[in-house]
């Protein structure tokens, strides 16, 4: 079946965070900004998305929602097909959205004051949840290897205490697009035993994966990891339905799961949102065919992206995409600094975009760029930073 990713769906006035909110959020106010800032993206979602929501909207009741277990089915045969890891459908608790599922394991098992691990720069959502909660950020900066980031584990056990008690990993990375190989994964599962930490795996972009390049599931890397460790997922990402605030919160170890449902239902958050599981169950069940046709278009933006920037701004670094749909942009080697850089991007080209210090250590020079849109809007951006950057 065809899906026509050059479709330009209109959102403004549609209450989209993306569209909408650029003047509340960002301070940008032009009338023909182009949004390529927050993390969804600008395709129809799967055809049965849509078909499950009309077939809800005609039956006109919306009660509580009682049974999960078609919903667990799916995630958990999604999760063997497209990434060989076989999950218990008690292992897995539903979180309104990934960020919800890292609140509240912050909640279960730490105090107030622990110490939390990021990879920075990273997800931006991480960091202010953790402050949130009264935890301690500890940064972790990636190092930056021919182009890549590679995690410093050495630099990492002289930051870390007793009061350190989890690590939160982005795999694959946001805002970098880095795709961890098995033996990076296994160095950091054994890092967490060595130190007693537990570790959050947030796999949310894990289906976005590019040819090439092979993303494991960190409990397949090193299922001796199982006992103390804590993945999230969710299809907001994969299928771009970010609306449906469904994640999913897989913990095998028994102990830990009881300690994480315990506090979820005392948060009275137990109760998941019944048109988020009806669309993601559509998604996970019949959506497969419109991920094999975005996957090489979202490759084909990201590659027709790279090459406009090396050519139009001399000296920028974009970071080469393994998975995701973000591009990550490092200014430090050319001729602006990087207040001029998001002047002429966002002030000249009206392309409201992420700065980069929001991410944490290591992002001061950097912008991120969403590029899932369609090629004709991708081309505007590109024709505007021509003009903004002409000189």
């Amino acid at each position: 079946m065809p899906f026509d990713f050059d479709r330009v769906i209109d959102q403004h006035n549609t209450h989209s965070l993306k569209w909408d909110a650029m003047e509340s959020r960002l301070g940008l106010d032009h009338p023909d900004m182009l949004p390529m800032w927050v993390a969804d993206m600008d395709f129809a979602a799967p055809p049965a998305v849509a078909e499950m929501l009309h077939l809800m909207a005609d039956r006109s009741v919306f009660g509580y929602f009682g049974d999960d277990r078609d919903y667990k089915r799916a995630v958990c045969d999604w999760m063997a097909k497209r990434h060989q890891y076989e999950v218990d459908p008690d292992w897995i608790t539903t979180s309104h959205g990934v960020v919800a599922g890292v609140g509240s394991a912050l909640h279960s098992f730490t105090q107030p004051g622990d110490g939390i691990v990021v990879f920075s720069p990273v997800y931006h959502a991480f960091g202010s949840t953790i402050r949130a909660a009264g935890r301690s950020l500890i940064e972790s900066p990636l190092k930056l290897v021919q182009g890549r980031y590679e995690m410093d584990l050495e630099g990492l056990a002289t930051q870390i205490d007793a009061k350190t008690k989890i690590i939160i990993l982005c795999s694959p990375h946001n805002p970098g697009g880095r795709v961890w190989s098995r033996q990076e994964l296994i160095d950091l599962c054994k890092f967490c035993e060595t130190h007693d930490l537990l570790l959050i795996a947030d796999e949310i972009h894990h289906d976005l994966v590019f040819d090439g390049h092979q993303h494991w599931v960190t409990a397949n890397a090193y299922p001796d990891i199982a006992d103390r460790l804590i993945t999230l997922t969710a299809a907001s990402k994969t299928f771009n339905l970010a609306a449906s605030m469904t994640g999913n919160v897989m913990i095998s170890n028994a102990q830990l799961r009881e300690t994480f449902m315990t506090t979820v239902k005392g948060m009275g958050a137990s109760s998941p949102n019944r048109i988020g599981i009806e669309m993601v169950t559509a998604a996970y069940a019949h959506g497969e065919d419109w991920l094999e046709a975005l996957l090489p278009y979202l490759q084909a933006n990201a590659n027709r992206f790279d090459e406009a920037m090396a050519r139009i701004i001399p000296g920028v670094r974009s970071m080469k995409l393994e998975a995701t749909y973000l591009a990550w942009c490092d200014f430090s080697e050319t001729a602006y600094c990087i207040d001029e850089a998001v002047a002429r991007v966002q002030d000249v080209a009206r392309i409201a975009i992420n700065k980069g210090p929001v991410f944490g250590e290591g992002g001061q020079t950097w912008l991120r760029f969403n590029l899932a849109c369609p090629r004709s809007t991708l081309d505007e951006a590109i024709r505007r930073l021509e003009t903004a950057f002409q000189d």
